[in-house]
């Protein structure tokens, strides 16, 4: 069999095009010294475009006498487009550890779009972080137990994605995108303190609660030792803000056994308003719910949340409380089936209507789980 040659194979010669042999051919395009000239042929080099100025064209400078070199231009300060970072600070800085979304007709990587975020209020963000509530946050930044960028902090200061946040010299992983926040709903039994830390020792409802990865179970309100009934808890604590702060006046609905009956004067006085030692108080609504010997049943509704505010005003008027239940905090009721020592998480479009944020878009699957019954937990103390 015959040897191949080494030489590599050369393509065949194209014939040149008609457009191309016109403009070979035309004299306007020849140069005096006999070159060729044409100004919208692309370039010989593949990178030129690099290297091209935006601004067209620049005539040769004239040499300087004495071949000094020419001054420089003086840099303008206030001249964004002079800085090299200048894309950087008109655009903002993308969050840390968020990578540019990328898909169809969006583009990828350079010019994939970023989620940007603005600075918020420091109080803010650790409340959505769950560290805890705005006015603790508060309390602990006048107590200077609060650093950012190994500086004291200050009230209503704003804080970045770049920002060190330090809580007693620990530093506190932040967030700055939207999280649905979560909602538990736990029946309270009586014997059981609604604190973290108890001098006495007693139980407290923490300890019924499941552990939480980031952050931790804030209090919706309080109830006494005594006091049984509904008790949420959540994980923002701007949602919990929302939810005890007296501006928002959210009802609070009680189921009330008393030793005796009132009277139509005790009631009276009792929805038109009564002096407490730490103010005035009433009710907003009194209604009889009957009973049997000497325990009487009421339902009672409030907008407060003062320390044993239901059992004060009672005692205000000569009866004593000798059962207490709340069934209702604002719109969410006590579920019947929800027994003492059991809770129960909110479904999270529940959870987002009662935070005031839109509902999360859910696949098919999502929306079918959603439709089963909210499962029941019953935690042993820890």
């Amino acid at each position: 069999m015959p040897r191949k040659p080494n030489r590599p194979l050369r393509p065949p010669l194209k014939k040149k095009s008609d457009a191309i042999e016109i403009l070979d051919n035309d004299p306007r395009a020849r140069r005096g010294d006999g070159s060729s000239r044409d100004e919208d042929a692309q370039p010989s080099r593949k990178d030129a475009h690099l290297n091209a100025d935006p601004r067209g064209p620049r005539m040769p400078r004239a040499p300087r006498p004495g071949g000094a070199p020419a001054p420089r231009r003086p840099r303008i300060e206030g001249d964004p487009a002079r800085h090299p970072e200048a894309h950087r600070s008109a655009l903002g800085q993308p969050e840390a550890g968020e990578r540019p979304a990328r898909g169809r007709g969006q583009g990828g990587g350079r010019n994939a779009p970023t989620t940007l975020t603005e600075p918020e209020r420091l109080q803010k963000v650790l409340a959505q972080a769950g560290v805890a509530s705005r006015r603790e946050i508060e309390e602990w930044v006048v107590a200077g137990r609060i650093s950012v960028n190994g500086l004291p902090a200050s009230l209503g200061q704003k804080i970045g994605p770049g920002d060190r946040v330090k809580v007693n010299g620990k530093l506190v992983p932040l967030r700055f995108s939207q999280r649905s926040p979560r909602v538990l709903i736990y029946h309270k039994p009586e014997g059981e303190i609604v604190s973290r830390d108890d001098p006495e020792g007693r139980p407290t409802v923490f300890e019924r609660l499941p552990i939480l990865r980031k952050g931790r179970w804030l209090a919706v309100g309080r109830l006494d030792f005594n006091t049984s009934g509904l008790l949420l808890f959540t994980n923002d604590g701007d949602l919990a803000n929302k939810l005890m702060h007296p501006r928002y006046e959210l009802e609070r609905e009680y189921a009330v056994r008393l030793l005796g009956e009132l009277t139509d004067e005790q009631a009276k006085s009792l929805t038109e308003g009564i002096q407490l030692e730490d103010g005035p108080a009433k009710f907003n609504l009194l209604r009889d719910e009957g009973g049997e010997g000497a325990n009487h049943w009421y339902r009672v509704t409030i907008s407060e949340g003062r320390n044993r505010e239901v059992r004060r005003m009672f005692e205000a008027v000569g009866l004593t409380v000798s059962r207490l239940m709340r069934v209702r905090y604002g719109s969410v009721e006590l579920p019947a089936r929800l027994k003492r020592g059991m809770w129960m998480e909110m479904p999270e479009a529940e959870a987002c209507a009662l935070a005031g944020l839109p509902a999360p878009q859910q696949s098919r699957q999502q929306d079918e789980r959603a439709k089963r019954p909210v499962k029941l937990h019953r935690t042993q103390p820890r």
